[in-house]
């Protein structure tokens, strides 16, 4: 996994009023959960870091360890959810789990088609139902994408999760969900309904 650094000052006061006043300043209000509990819940440490600071996480596809500078001290953490304004589209808070070299995580990953499908060879179109893919293991254990060789995918047939294996990693996600599948188009349809009848014709002959 990639890694990333931001800089952040903790949160003295909580709440949607504190919240508002640090986003008329700029910052975004942000939690990050470890290991301590309470009532058997996670604590949560409440800290505030700057948009220029995490333009990089919320706007792209990769995943990153995130190494949090919190008023001087460190903590290793991985983007857990972001909240957005329904009409700006604006972040309006994060939330944080922080990581250690033993526990594992469970988070998602990127999904990569590799290889041709036959399906689509034959006409068809392919269809990517699951962008990400859950999966627990070490951090450091953790890759950027998922490789789902497509190459042997025929016309109609799709690939669920319960049919991929990772060395490494163990799948959270469901196992009856679809990552992929080739769609038949009107133009594949066509061709094989015409194959169909040139072969009916050739055997009446």
């Amino acid at each position: 996994m990639k890694e990333i650094s931001i800089s952040a000052q903790k949160r003295e006061t909580v709440g949607k009023k504190a919240s508002k006043v640090l986003r008329k300043e700029g910052l975004i209000p942000c939690n990050i959960y470890g290991e301590a509990t309470e009532n058997g819940k996670p604590v949560a440490m409440s800290f505030a870091t700057s948009f220029s600071e995490l333009r990089k996480l919320i706007y792209t596809p990769h995943i990153y360890v995130i190494k949090i500078n919190i008023d001087g001290t460190d903590h290793a953490a991985v983007m857990r959810e972001i909240q957005f304004h329904p009409v700006t589209d604006a972040p309006l808070h994060v939330d944080f789990y922080e990581i250690n070299d033993q526990k594992p995580i469970t988070i998602g990953i990127p999904v990569k088609l590799v290889g041709l499908a036959q399906g689509v060879r034959d006409g068809g179109r392919m269809n990517l139902s699951t962008r990400k893919i859950n999966v627990t293991a070490p951090y450091q254990q953790i890759p950027e994408h998922l490789d789902v060789d497509v190459t042997s995918l025929q016309l109609g047939k799709s690939i669920k999760i319960g049919d991929l294996s990772f060395e490494g990693l163990e799948i959270a996600s469901p196992k009856d969900v679809v990552v992929c599948s080739v769609k038949m188009t009107r133009n594949a349809a066509a061709a094989a309904a015409a194959a169909g009848d040139e072969a009916a014709e050739s055997s009446a002959e």
